[in-house]
């Protein structure tokens, strides 16, 4: 949809969008039809913005395929509305709620496919749009058939007329209907006496038959056949002369009505979440002088709520599978040293534990896990366990923790409740379950005899702080798990996800309620497996396995695809 966006007036907060040469006001429009009731939406939150007003603005401001920003996300109103309308969309917001709230809310809608206009160039083609004629004064005075319809109907209505008028004026009683008042016309209001000669105009002719208070009809018998046929003439040159006038008027384009495809639903695309750090914005008078760069950031260096963390971490312990618990008698800093950030020692043995906690607002990555490694070689005594404690892990960094072979050493994961980020939803009980232990996952890769590949999950391998050693998880607490069959060591591209726990109304089953389409029965049940489906070497040659456990934990297996 060409247009423009015009400079507000100086007394104005609206911008008026130019459609066609015609101004269109937006947004102050919007805001006095959701006063009078026409936008009015069921709202979840007080301060939600109802989809109608966000729709208005957005489908008179953008084409499909242009990119929507909203900084302040809140439950991701624009960012739906952006994507049922075909639009790329960005969201932030600085609440974690938010975000959860916006990102559940988009992963769980569904859409109207709307048609493409140019199905092979995709959505910059645009959506088939409906038409309707842009009827003008201009395009009704200069139609080329009207006159020619006129010419050719209208002594049918005259004819008509005129028996009509014969009818009223002479009755085979000699007993003429009552004077009649026309409702339109120079003798509005005044009456037409029948008896003394006078006859109805053309536009005097009233569309109902006369009748009074009783349904006693007020005309005579003999002019009911003339009065239809009036009308049935004066209709038949009306409809001529409405769709000529539709044929020749231009075609106004409705963007808010595509064509929708009745025989597909559409879902969200894919969409990522990230997380960045808060900055910090200093008035001109407390502005800092440039320092020169170092790696003391978020990611490698102390940050404010370590100490908080450890304070946690020593108060709830880390609680592994089965109601087990890891716990530790006392924990202190480390002087000299960046990426590990407390050492202490298990409360059962007295084994000696260093943890490193990963950043706060990123996903703790593989240089951390290499500085922390090496760093850990320098302690004497050697520590027992190495505690790698964050709120997501790089795919890398997981990788190294969970292959790397320390000869009496074991490196362990532990996934840190968010609520940690939040210290209004932690509360001060040591019962907090405020950090995870995490399992490694058990894939087994193969090459068939076709030499198609695939992947067969058997669960978690679990650290048992009662055996003090791995122990296998089986198959049965595999909530989901994922496969990319050419994983490109930046973002994880499911092509293959299966839900084992799932019941008749879980997992691709709830999906295809969602979606209201048939599935295929077969993919189905094999959807609800531990087996992949057999698939061919990408350019990659690299595979990653996504595995959520019971509790809702994550971990990510990558492996090469090695002949």
């Amino acid at each position: 949809m060409a247009g423009r966006l015009a400079t507000p007036t100086q007394n104005s907060i609206s911008y008026v969008r130019y459609i066609d040469d015609f101004p269109v006001q937006a947004i102050s429009n919007v805001w006095m039809d959701t006063q009078t009731g026409a936008f009015t939406d069921e709202k979840t939150y007080v301060v939600q913005t109802n989809v109608k007003v966000i729709e208005r603005c957005l489908l008179m401001t953008t084409d499909p395929g242009d990119l929507v920003l909203d900084p302040t996300c809140g439950s991701g109103t624009t960012a739906f509305v952006a994507e049922k309308w075909g639009r790329r969309w960005i969201t932030c917001d600085t609440s974690r709620v938010a975000i959860t709230l916006a990102k559940q809310r988009l992963m769980t809608a569904s859409f109207d496919y709307f048609a493409l206009r140019y199905p092979h160039e995709g959505l910059k083609g645009g959506f088939d749009y409906e038409t309707v004629p842009h009827i003008t004064l201009k395009s009704i005075a200069n139609n080329p058939d009207i006159d020619t319809i006129h010419a050719e109907d209208h002594p049918k209505i005259v004819l008509a007329l005129d028996a009509l008028n014969t009818a009223l004026t002479t009755s085979q009683k000699n007993s003429p209907p009552p004077p009649f008042r026309p409702t339109q016309g120079v003798r509005k209001g005044k009456l037409v006496k029948f008896d003394e000669g006078d006859t109805l105009h053309e536009w005097e002719v009233p569309f109902d038959w006369p009748v009074d208070k009783e349904d006693m009809a007020l005309w005579p018998v003999e002019a009911k056949a003339p009065f239809d046929a009036f009308h049935t003439a004066r209709q038949a040159m009306q409809r001529r002369m409405d769709a000529s006038i539709q044929a020749h008027a231009e075609q106004e384009t409705l963007y808010d009505k595509p064509r929708i495809d009745r025989n597909r639903l559409r879902i969200t695309g894919p969409f990522s979440v990230e997380a960045v750090p808060a900055p910090t914005v200093l008035s001109l008078d407390d502005s800092l002088p440039p320092a020169e760069a170092n790696d003391s950031i978020a990611r490698t260096g102390e940050t404010s709520r370590q100490s908080l963390w450890r304070d946690e971490l020593l108060k709830t312990g880390v609680r592994a599978k089965g109601g087990a618990r890891l716990t530790f008698a006392e924990f202190e800093t480390l002087p000299g040293l960046r990426h590990l950030h407390a050492s202490g020692s298990l409360t059962d043995t007295g084994e000696r534990v260093v943890v490193s906690f990963g950043p706060e607002h990123a996903a703790l990555e593989q240089r951390q896990v290499e500085l922390a490694l090496t760093e850990a070689e320098t302690l004497r005594p050697a520590p027992k366990f190495i505690l790698f404690c964050a709120f997501t892990f790089d795919p890398e960094a997981a990788k190294d923790i969970d292959e790397v072979n320390w000869p009496g050493v074991t490196l362990l994961k532990a996934q840190m409740n968010t609520d940690l980020l939040t210290e209004d939803l932690k509360k001060a009980r040591s019962s907090n379950q405020s950090f995870w232990l995490m399992g490694q996952p058990d894939v087994e890769l193969r090459k068939r005899k076709d030499g198609m590949w695939e992947v067969e999950v058997n669960g978690f391998d679990y650290f048992d702080p009662r055996a003090g050693d791995l122990v296998s998880g089986g198959k049965k607490q595999i909530a989901m798990w994922s496969l990319d069959t050419d994983y490109d060591q930046r973002s994880l591209m499911p092509h293959q996800v299966f839900f084992p726990m799932a019941d008749a109304k879980g997992g691709w089953n709830r999906l295809k309620a969602t979606v209201r389409s048939e599935l295929d029965e077969d993919l189905l049940e094999q959807f609800h497996g531990t087996v992949s489906l057999p698939f061919e070497a990408g350019d990659n040659r690299r595979i990653a396995v996504k595995i959520v456990d019971d509790r809702g934990i994550e971990s990510l297996k990558i492996m090469p695809l090695e002949d």
